[in-house]
């Protein structure tokens, strides 16, 4: 919302594409937890982070005093992506390390707020060295891409099976037909 407001925006425009950001993002995470019984976790994790690396990236050149059409697709898009990464997280905790993959994932979510306030700090420190957020987004946009790149780097731990959906869908009949 200040990066907004220092383009232009008032403030109740910018809450309101944020509100926006949290609508798609429950959409978002729905579709990714269903994609994610059907998708191999580390792919996902891979293109879900590129994604929303490319985004950050092209953010500070879509800020203006009013939400013009690019910043109303970076919102819809952002907030399909935002919270996307969490199934296929939970999915890979559970893989490499079983029974206890809910506790581990807890600690990468404690890990990732800790993140989220260094982040933020960062961010406000470089807005008032800089007078913008424009590195802000540059250094989350190229941290997404990296991440991307070391999610596409797991490997399949040997003896865990495929997702069952992916099973299911693979050896299901294809007797169903549509007709007009």
């Amino acid at each position: 919302m200040p990066a907004a407001h220092d383009h232009g925006m008032p403030q109740t425009t910018a809450a309101g594409l944020l509100a926006l950001v949290g609508l798609f993002d429950i959409v978002g995470t729905i579709a990714s937890g269903w994609l994610t019984d059907r998708v191999d976790s580390r792919l996902l994790l891979g293109v879900y982070y590129a994604l929303r690396g490319a985004s950050l990236l092209v953010l500070p050149s879509l800020f203006a005093g009013t939400p013009e059409p690019s910043m109303l697709v970076f919102i819809v898009f952002y907030g399909l992506d935002w919270v996307a990464t969490v199934p296929p997280t939970v999915a890979l905790c559970r893989e490499y390390f079983g029974g206890a993959g809910a506790v581990v994932f807890g600690w990468v979510f404690a890990a990732h707020q800790l993140g989220a306030a260094v982040a933020a700090t960062g961010a406000g420190l470089v807005r008032d060295q800089l007078g913008d957020y424009a590195l802000a987004w540059y250094v989350a946009g190229a941290l997404s891409v990296g991440a991307a790149g070391l999610s596409l780097l797991l490997r399949r731990r040997p003896g865990v099976p495929v997702p069952q959906a992916v099973l299911v869908a693979a050896t299901a009949p294809k007797a169903w037909s549509f007709r007009g």
